[in-house]
């Protein structure tokens, strides 16, 4: 880790970050189409007002936001600050994930995760929708990931033990990823049907039990619990400060995947472990 950090300003800095802004600029564009169900490949960029197609040079992450004023060159139309926002996280995201985990598998893990964080979490506010183009090939992701780069021993291991069940590293990393997939989306499930048996209404969609399954397949059932639990806090929380100050009525609708997306970054970067 003392090398991880010592590297930081001369390595990762120089590859990571901007590979970072990069890859934040690509979420830019899934995050704008996924919701209208666009391809996020085809066609190329273009200026959301007059639709005239973004040259290479004003697509440049961050640089060409500030070049160009937040400003489109040929219309003048405004351009939503999101846009270098999303990308300068990403590239930080990157760069801290880089320095917890090293160049390693587990960082590429970590960083795919991450960026489908940073998309649902942007989604959701925007659109109150979670694609499942996303959760449920995150999902998939997560699975392969245990297989290829093993959990740490979990809950799953130690109900395992109880019932004196021996698997293969490997094959136990499978099965808590497979558990925390299906014990916290089926908790999540619960919770949302308790809440609307109770109030005659939604609380939350399938697309949070969805992102839920991605998470536990990724961070296992220990950690997306975690994860869980403190969603539901800042929700709850920070919920109740937004309705308060704009005067929302108590059945505004509350984008919980953004919690869960920001919930489930910290179990990553502060918590999680590979074995």
């Amino acid at each position: 880790m003392v090398t991880a950090f010592c590297l930081l300003p001369t390595v990762y800095c120089l590859l990571v970050f901007p590979l970072g802004l990069l890859i934040g600029s690509f979420l830019n564009v899934c995050i704008y189409r996924l919701p209208k169900e666009e391809s996020a490949v085809r066609p190329r960029s273009r200026c959301p007002h007059c639709g005239h197609p973004i040259r290479w040079y004003d697509n440049i992450p961050v640089l060409s936001f500030v070049r160009l004023a937040g400003r489109c060159r040929d219309c003048g139309g405004a351009i939503s600050f999101l846009y270098p926002a999303v990308e300068i996280i990403t590239a930080v995201l990157f760069t801290v994930i880089a320095a917890r985990y090293d160049l390693t598998l587990a960082a590429i893990k970590y960083a795919i995760l991450g960026s489908m964080m940073i998309a649902l979490a942007f989604i959701d506010l925007a659109d109150r929708i979670l694609p499942d183009e996303i959760t449920l090939g995150g999902a998939v992701a997560g699975f392969l990931f245990s297989f290829l780069l093993p959990l740490a021993p979990g809950l799953i291991y130690l109900l395992l033990s109880l019932w004196n069940i021996t698997l293969p590293p490997r094959l136990t990393s499978v099965a808590e990823s497979l558990g925390g997939a299906v014990i916290a989306s089926g908790m999540l499930y619960i919770i949302a049907e308790i809440y609307r048996r109770l109030r005659s209404r939604e609380g939350m969609g399938l697309g949070d039990v969805k992102m839920m399954a991605m998470i536990g397949a990724f961070l296992g059932l220990r950690y997306a619990i975690l994860a869980l639990m403190l969603a539901s806090i800042l929700g709850a929380i920070l919920g109740l400060i937004f309705i308060l100050i704009f005067r929302k009525g108590l059945l505004y609708e509350l984008p919980f995947g953004t919690f869960l997306a920001f919930a489930s970054i910290l179990m990553v970067v502060l918590f999680h472990e590979t074995s």
